[in-house]
């Protein structure tokens, strides 16, 4: 059977079928252009997403192998004293403090508690033990600002839960005079001095 001129399709027969025919080649290019970028996109979001997992779980993985136990911190505010206050830890690592240090060392006496935070701010490691210890220990305790100088400081507290206390901001590693370790106390040391919020040489 003979087909008549109208029922051949050719896309060059007539304009209106030529705009068609362009009109579906745009819209495929188009879709693939959309596919490509949504493809992209979501090659971003995974890398982007991955590399903020890693990083958290890789500093999760550094906090948990670290000394001691980690407190929220409570602030820098300085004020004066009287201020009425409380703190989340014994004895305390962050918080309301004084607006100024005290100078690194060993002393004999108790020390306020708000001027050593500001001593924590700035890196530092506060070592302190019940004023019933054993003078060995002590001096052991005492040997430590001997052996690290400057960011060490050593003092008495009546008011801790435990012989032996090392601080720094934000964290804190209590134990028994039985459970004293030199090499416990210098890797808390090595693992927290200098590493307090503000950095002064």
């Amino acid at each position: 059977m003979e087909q008549t001129p109208t029922e051949i399709q050719n896309p060059n027969s007539s304009s209106g079928t030529k705009a068609e025919f362009k009109k579906t080649r745009h819209d495929e290019a188009r879709r693939r252009k959309n596919m490509k970028g949504a493809a992209v996109a979501l090659i971003i979001v995974c890398l982007v997403g991955g590399a903020i997992y890693g990083a958290i779980a890789y500093r999760r993985s550094r906090t948990k192998n670290l000394p001691g136990v980690a407190f929220e911190e409570q602030g820098r505010e300085h004020v004066g004293p009287g201020h009425p206050h409380a703190y989340n830890s014994n004895p305390p690592t962050s918080g309301p403090h004084f607006t100024s240090p005290i100078d690194w060392g060993v002393y004999k006496d108790e020390l306020l508690d708000e001027a050593l935070i500001h001593n924590l701010e700035h890196g530092g490691v506060w070592i302190s033990y019940r004023p019933d210890i054993a003078e060995e220990l002590k001096k052991k305790l005492e040997g430590f600002y001997a052996e690290f100088g400057r960011k060490i400081i050593v003092t008495p507290r009546a008011k801790n839960d435990a012989d032996v206390a090392l601080a720094a901001w934000t964290r804190l590693d209590t134990f028994s005079a039985r459970e004293f370790s030199e090499e416990r106390v210098r890797r808390f040391i090595k693992a927290f001095r200098n590493k307090g919020p503000e950095f002064v040489p």
